[in-house]
């Protein structure tokens, strides 16, 4: 959605000026930090590498805004803001003039990270030339949660060239993600990309995990310790569980507390001999009688039960079973593990992959490339994809509109993929097959099935125009370093 300032009081269409069409300034371009640190980065690798990378493994593909309603729009819709312009690749750029024996781009890969269901989920990326051979585009909300209130998703990486659990290139820690103003604030689906910046990858060279557990008096301080905990990413399968203090013997409806029956000697060590039948007993302590009009089974007047834990007594013609409870102090437990792993270095993502080069205010119906991961099914039921294997079509692109995420200045291309874990697809134009690189014009942000038989057949991306050139050029001059 293009926004109209008002300067001076004159109304100016942003888009429609030659100075919008100049990079954003770095300060306009809204950025939030995923790991601010080498430690913080050093537990985002060790929770994904740790216990045989279970959480890779595990991570289920992301399904938040992945159907939409798409629509082919024949006037307005997108549109440049200025000349086209392109940002070179790692490598040459050639065309490609054929569809066959098409060699995948090594610069996919997915990114995985903690959706707000604190479940490990995954999209597809790919890594895009920068200054320092840093960075990842994908759908915005492949980074930023637009399901809660936190700003970014949790524990980002990127994997190039996944595959069931094999890490050919390392894992790459996200540092500092940047997006459009209108993304960040209002979720303009006309705006839903994301630049990343990634720490050096890192592969594991050791492993090994440790069980943590700390006792807390109430449930509010372990609440509250496990979700300092939950934001420090050394510590996973933390667990509260409540745990009776049989040291501690307090009033019966304490807050914190729990009555335990008991046996008959244990609780007369609270209440000696002497202490009357009916009471009064000592404070936190007492007994329940159950009364029959017939003899129960195994009654026996003036004895304790086999298990020590019932005493049969005679009130008037009532026969009574008595039991013996204690009320006693709950404390909470934490429990969790802590993750240690030994890294090493591998050096930079576009020293290991590459860089795709990126494409803007590019014409509306040329041939595009899209590399990604699908998974999911149809509206039908049908399981086309198993989003294990990087896929590709190709197709034109063409105006369209999605009104369901407040977009009317999207493009498509004609795809069978199906939503789920081919958001933040690369949209790649002229491709080089040779070369496998090309010019990122588009990513991935959702699919449609426009005629109605219940099958995908659409894919839509942002327009990419010059201020996703301010957004990119801003994220692809910011350094990140290593993090071992």
């Amino acid at each position: 959605m293009k926004r109209t300032l008002t300067l001076g009081g004159i109304a100016v269409g942003l888009l429609a000026s030659a100075v919008v069409a100049a990079p954003a300034h770095a300060d306009s371009v809204p950025h939030d930090t995923l790991a601010s640190s080498n430690f913080a980065a050093k537990q985002v690798a060790a929770f994904w590498f740790g216990e045989r990378m279970a959480n890779l493994r595990n991570a289920k593909p992301y399904n938040v805004e992945t159907q939409v309603s798409a629509k082919h729009v024949s006037t307005g819709g997108a549109s440049a803001d200025s000349k086209a312009g392109v940002v070179g690749s790692s490598g040459d750029k050639k065309a490609t003039t054929s569809t066959k024996n098409v060699n995948l781009p090594k610069t996919t890969g997915k990114v995985f990270f903690i959706g707000a269901d604190r479940k490990p989920h995954w999209c597809t990326a790919t890594a895009v030339q920068s200054r320092y051979k840093n960075l990842v585009a994908t759908a915005g909300h492949c980074v930023y949660d637009t399901k809660s209130n936190k700003a970014t998703l949790d524990k980002w990486v990127f994997v190039p060239g996944y595959y069931q659990g094999k890490t050919p290139w390392g894992i790459y820690v996200g540092k500092t993600a940047y997006t459009h103003y209108d993304f960040d604030v209002y979720e303009d689906g006309d705006r839903d990309y994301a630049f990343v910046t990634v720490y050096n990858g890192v592969l594991p060279t050791s492993g090994s995990s440790k069980s943590y557990a700390h006792t807390y008096e109430t449930s509010f301080q372990a609440k509250w310790a496990k979700a300092k905990l939950d934001k420090d990413n050394a510590y996973s399968h933390l667990r509260i569980q409540s745990v009776v203090d049989t040291r501690h013997v307090v009033k019966e409806g304490t807050r914190d507390s729990r009555k335990v029956y008991v046996k008959r000697d244990d609780w007369k060590k609270l209440n000696p001999e002497g202490t009357p039948a009916n009471g009064p007993f000592k404070e936190g302590t007492g007994v329940t009688d159950r009364e029959y009009t017939h003899k129960p089974r195994g009654w026996d007047e003036g004895k304790a039960s086999r298990d020590g834990r019932a005493f049969y007594l005679k009130k008037g013609d009532k026969y009574v079973v008595r039991t013996y409870w204690i009320n006693y102090d709950v404390d909470y437990r934490l429990t969790g593990r802590t993750l240690s792993i030994g890294l090493k270095d591998v050096g930079t993502l576009g020293s290991n992959v590459g860089g795709q080069g990126l494409a803007y205010n590019q014409k509306i119906g040329t041939g595009t490339f899209v590399f990604g991961y699908p998974s999911g099914s149809h509206p039908d039921g049908n399981h086309a994809f198993s989003g294990n294997t990087l896929k590709w079509s190709y197709g034109k692109t063409f105006k369209a509109s999605s009104p369901t995420i407040k977009a009317q200045e999207l493009v498509g291309i004609k795809s069978s993929f199906t939503g789920e874990g081919a958001l933040g697809s690369a949209w790649l134009y002229r491709y080089s097959s040779t070369k496998r690189l090309g010019y990122l014009n588009g990513v991935t942000i959702g699919v449609a099935d426009r005629d109605g038989n219940k099958r995908y057949d659409t894919s839509v991306s942002p327009y990419f125009d010059g201020e996703t050139y301010g957004v990119y050029k801003t994220a692809a001059n910011n350094w990140s370093g290593k993090i071992v």
